[in-house]
């Protein structure tokens, strides 16, 4: 069985999500797993309650039974690392996407918009960071597929330096979207912003927790 699917699987069976699976050329291999998503309902949006996180527990968990499935198998790694998402954790499909609608994001394009972005940003432009939106009402007659139902928005703000006063009288840089579907991306991500101002982090970003094993270690 392939590495993709015993992994896949074997995770999937114990209750979790894979989220990302890196094979480095050292004999690393990294699986990155989440707890399934539900959208929250009505009474746990009002109490503000967070999502609950993978602990280190759960990471334990999974790496001795993909110990035990890949030995089977006879992948061939060195050593096994499970973790939770961190802060620039990828979005693979539309549940994820579903899940941070209204964070911040990275994404890079398979192509250049061309001249769909004329007047708005340079046709070459591949990469962009904004705040991921949901569409709703999409219609052909737009020129667009009805599927195209996600967006980011972002400004164009310029970068100010360290102590810098700004005026307040400036007028603040006009907002810009960028539509999109699932197929055209390369890569999405949320946006590995860290806030050194002390305020707390939101309930979608929890710190990450990890479990590294050397192959043939006893777990």
């Amino acid at each position: 069985m392939a590495l993709q699917q015993t992994v896949e699987q074997t995770v999937a069976g114990l209750g979790y999500d894979l989220v990302e699976i890196e094979k480095s050329a050292g004999g690393l291999l990294r699986v990155t797993i989440d707890l399934p998503w539900k959208a929250p309902t009505s009474e746990a949006a009002v109490a503000g309650l967070p999502d609950p996180a993978v602990t280190v527990e759960d990471c334990e968990k999974v790496t001795r039974q993909l110990q035990f499935a890949l030995e089977v198998d006879g992948a061939e790694y060195k050593r096994l690392e499970v973790s939770s998402p961190g802060i620039d954790r990828p979005l693979r499909n539309e549940q994820d996407f579903e899940r941070f609608v209204g964070e911040v994001i990275d994404l890079t394009l398979k192509a250049p918009m061309g001249a769909a972005a004329a007047g708005q940003v340079s046709p070459t432009r591949k990469k962009f960071r904004g705040t991921l939106e949901r569409v709703e009402g999409v219609h052909e007659a737009e020129g667009n597929d009805p599927a195209r139902g996600w967006q980011i928005v972002w400004s164009e703000e310029p970068k100010t330096k360290p102590g810098q006063k700004v005026s307040k009288k400036r007028e603040l840089a006009p907002l810009q979207a960028l539509g999109f579907k699932l197929d055209e991306l390369r890569d999405a991500r949320l946006a590995p912003i860290v806030d050194f101002k002390g305020r707390k982090t939101k309930p979608s970003k929890p710190p990450q927790a990890m479990d590294r094993i050397d192959r043939g270690a006893v777990a």
